[in-house]
């Protein structure tokens, strides 16, 4: 299965809760800090919600 790399880019301070909480949610806590994660409709959802907040790649 593939995965996707998500990488912080913009901090959540000024942003609604529900977006600092999926942040949260996706395991990002500091600016530049990246995860990866499975790729799957949930996550590109979460992802979606905060996509102004963060950048995506796939990873291997």
């Amino acid at each position: 299965m593939a995965k996707l790399r998500v990488i912080l880019v913009k901090s959540g301070i000024g942003y609604a809760e529900d977006q600092k909480r999926t942040l949260k949610a996706l395991g990002l806590r500091r600016m530049n800090q990246s995860v990866v994660h499975e790729d799957s409709p949930s996550l590109r959802g979460m992802v979606s919600k905060v996509r102004h907040l963060v950048k995506v790649e796939e990873s291997s």
